[in-house]
């Protein structure tokens, strides 16, 4: 028996309310039971109950057996004096107040149905499974899962927001800025995120907007930061980027040593960093004050439009500075790509920015990730298994919120599903 659960149990009320009767025989009439407290201190403040005839306010302490109140040492700590009901799964000590009253004792396991106790052991038991309901998954109403699903979406948003939110504190507000770090973060996918994060945090934004004309320039900026210009490398192009890097080192006291290692190795040749770099200043020399551009959007084809950025000719053969590939058409970024940054950089930015300007349009928000489809990893594979329900990026960014932050944390009593399981 877990203590999580006796809350929930409390709550909600999951048990039989008529006839409740403290250990020591006394009639219990519940008002209120309180407003859940999840920091220290009893577990629920204000509570209002009437023991015995007596209308009680007070607090009220949860535990699975009433020794707990000794273990954890609650009879030396003050907060605890306005206990006036001890919930307890098993009674098997009587607790005290400072004046040797006791302090009544409700024994929840005289009062909670079998039915509810066999569904609570069915979800955590100490079978390996994927997921605690992975058998029961499919029989969720699709109505309810869907309506779940939304709220985790924004959950995620707002999980997501909390690096944004951080960013704009040290950026002063500067969103456009933020954008910068933010897509440059993406560009890295999950191999160079942090690299690349690393990178864009290392020069001022200034610098980017002084150089915007210059796509040349741009590429030697980023290249060069990234530490990508320090061999010997005979080619025409790679000593044009050493010199341009060479020069704006010097105008604009470039400092990269703080710059994390950029990896080659396990990636695909599109996804290699000089590939990247270059699209992501060609994006940069296309688009003066991309910020307010991609607010003013709406339809996923504008965007498509907007991201429709190749690599500078250079790259047409060539994937690293040290070999010559075949040549191909330019370098473009794909859909499944923009659609990467679509759902890790512009909808959390347009979220938050709309969230801070009082402008809270979550229809606008779930109609562009609507618009995107479904992501394909491993989690999104599991749960469309049990029940196809990914098809959209707010589907599978739902899902990736309910496996991270309840699944994987046994947090199936805060979870809708859960919750649907033991109530049915």
């Amino acid at each position: 028996m877990r203590e999580n659960f006796l809350h929930y149990v409390w709550k909600l009320k999951k048990f039989q309310i008529n006839n409740l009767k403290t250990t020591a025989g006394a009639e219990v009439l519940i008002s209120k039971v309180g407003e859940h407290n999840f920091n220290t201190g009893p577990d629920f403040f204000n509570a209002q109950l009437k023991i015995d005839g007596q209308l009680w306010a007070g607090n009220v302490e949860i535990h699975v057996n009433s020794s707990d109140w000794f273990l954890h040492n609650h009879e030396r700590d003050k907060a605890y004096d306005n206990v006036i009901l001890h919930v307890v799964w098993e009674h098997d000590i009587d607790v005290f107040r400072k004046d040797n009253t006791v302090i009544p004792t409700l024994q929840l396991k005289d009062f909670v149905l079998p039915k509810m106790i066999k569904k609570y052991k069915q979800l955590f038991s100490k079978e390996r499974k994927w997921i605690n309901c992975e058998n029961e998954f499919a029989s969720i109403d699709s109505f309810i899962l869907s309506n779940w699903l939304e709220r985790l979406y924004f959950e995620r948003l707002e999980s997501k927001s909390k690096l944004i939110e951080q960013l704009l504190a040290e950026s002063k507000n500067d969103w456009e800025r933020v954008l910068f770090i933010m897509l440059t973060k993406n560009f890295g996918l999950k191999v160079n995120g942090e690299a690349f994060f690393s990178l864009a945090k290392s020069f001022d934004f200034a610098i980017i907007r002084k150089l915007q004309r210059n796509q040349n320039q741009l590429e030697a900026l980023l290249i060069g930061q990234a530490n990508l210009l320090e061999s010997p490398v005979e080619d025409g192009y790679y000593r044009n980027l050493v010199k341009e890097f060479r020069f704006m080192k010097q105008k604009f006291n470039l400092d990269n040593q703080q710059v994390l290692p950029i990896q080659f190795f396990r990636l695909r040749p599109l996804n290699f960093p000089t590939i990247r770099l270059s699209q992501l200043a060609g994006l940069y020399h296309q688009h003066q004050n991309l910020f307010s551009k991609i607010m003013a959007l709406e339809s996923i084809d504008d965007f498509y439009e907007v991201f429709k950025i190749s690599t500078s000719t250079y790259w047409n053969t060539h994937y690293t500075f040290q070999k010559t590939s075949r040549k191909s058409s330019k370098k473009y970024l794909s859909k499944s790509f923009i659609d990467l940054i679509l759902v890790n950089t512009i909808i959390p930015i347009r979220f938050l920015y709309n969230k801070q300007k009082g402008a809270h349009s979550d229809s606008s928000i779930l109609k562009l990730a609507s618009q995107i489809k479904s992501e394909e990893n491993h989690i999104i594979d599991a749960f469309n298994k049990l029940k196809k329900v990914s098809k959209t990026s707010m589907d599978s960014q739902a899902l990736i919120q309910l496996k991270k932050a309840y699944c994987d944390k046994n947090n199936c009593l805060k979870c809708v599903v859960g919750n649907q399981l033991l109530s049915e």
